[in-house]
């Protein structure tokens, strides 16, 4: 899962706060990078040659290991493995600040060509990676980079999700479970946090733009992950004929999913972002849980360590690359897991299809 209650817990009031999405309805990167298609990071095969004569390793220094950061991982594996680079290192810091830059400095032990890395902190990142760069070490970023560090001149690029696009299609998603009418509650997460932000802004603009029979009817901001079932208590408490609620990501979504099943509700419909197993049973039985949008986490490792590799070699990325995402539902549940996380999914959702 790309999102816990940990991890927002650090990054919560750490990254700047971006609009929540650009005015033309697109994705915008942590410092207002405008999104360039992950597909467009290429290499020809004089690169690619060049790489693998150039004999280069990589490290991989994460900032913890999660379903998401797996699938991320194996797509870099894979990808340096095709080029001939070596992976002579790889971390977990833990999701602990001083932790990853410890990992940094062990791993530049091993001097590395390459470093592919997800800050922590990216507020105090630059003192993080800021021995890298001085030893001439490219650093290309999951999702964020560190504060002050420029593009181009200090990592290559940073490579996430289309954001903008997974809360288009979770839009969408809840417009198909109900029929493209009916009244929606939209839960959001109510911090200065452009992933979940972004996402949520475009579910949001979605329904209010293109679905004129359906209506957000209630509204919650949900800043603490703990208290997720307290709000959705409260929510369909004060409107018990609500046909769909929206949760900002998996996890809270199971406690909207609890506080549902405790009620007798089979009628209200959940579409929630990220892969997550208990939600996707849900799902496959037939129960509130109508859909999971999902970004293509193997294609973001996959890009990451293209990118970075390609720098080795002249080769320039942009500076903000976002990978796809796709709506998972009952019916795509065993394609969704494969093209997310690279992966079959997991034997109890496999055993409910049948």
């Amino acid at each position: 899962m790309k999102l816990n209650s940990l991890s927002l817990a650090l990054f919560a009031g750490l990254v700047a706060a971006t609009s929540a999405f650009a005015a033309e309805g697109v994705t915008t990167g942590p410092h207002g990078e405008k999104p360039t298609p992950a597909a467009t990071m290429t290499l020809n095969q004089e690169q690619e040659q060049k790489i693998r004569d150039g004999k280069f390793t990589a490290a991989l220094v994460w900032h913890e290991m999660s379903e998401y950061t797996n699938a991320v991982n194996r797509g870099a594996q894979d990808e340096f493995k095709r080029l001939g680079i070596e992976v002579v290192a790889q971390t977990d810091a833990g999701f602990d600040g001083a932790r990853q830059k410890a990992d940094v400095e062990t791993v530049l032990a091993k001097k590395p060509s390459i470093i592919v890395s997800l800050p922590v902190d990216p507020a105090s990142a630059a003192s993080v990676y800021d021995p890298a760069r001085a030893a001439g070490v490219k650093l290309a970023f999951v999702d964020n980079s560190p504060a002050g560090y420029e593009h181009g001149k200090d990592y290559v690029t940073i490579v996430s999700d289309d954001l903008f696009q997974m809360g288009n299609k979770a839009g969408i998603a809840m417009a198909e479970a109900l029929g493209k009418k009916g009244k929606v509650g939209y839960i959001f997460h109510d911090a200065d946090f452009y992933v979940t932000n972004q996402r949520d802004g475009a579910f949001k603009v979605t329904i209010e733009k293109d679905y004129p029979e359906m209506k957000i009817v209630a509204e919650a901001g949900m800043a603490d992950p703990a208290r997720a079932e307290e709000i959705a208590q409260a929510m369909v408490t004060q409107n018990p004929d609500l046909d769909g609620i929206y949760v900002t990501w998996a996890e809270p979504a199971l406690s909207v999913l609890s506080t549902l099943r405790n009620a007798g509700n089979t009628h209200t419909k959940i579409v929630t972002l990220d892969l997550n197993e208990p939600a996707a049973l849900d799902m496959v039985k037939g129960g509130n849980i109508a859909a999971l949008v999902a970004d293509e986490a193997y294609d973001i490792g996959v890009t990451v360590a293209r990118a970075a590799a390609g720098s080795l070699v002249g080769r320039q990325a942009e500076p903000f690359l976002v990978v796809d995402s796709l709506a998972v539902t009952r019916e795509t549940v065993a394609d969704g897991w494969k093209r997310s996380l690279h992966k079959d999914m997991p034997t109890s959702i496999a055993q409910a299809t049948k």
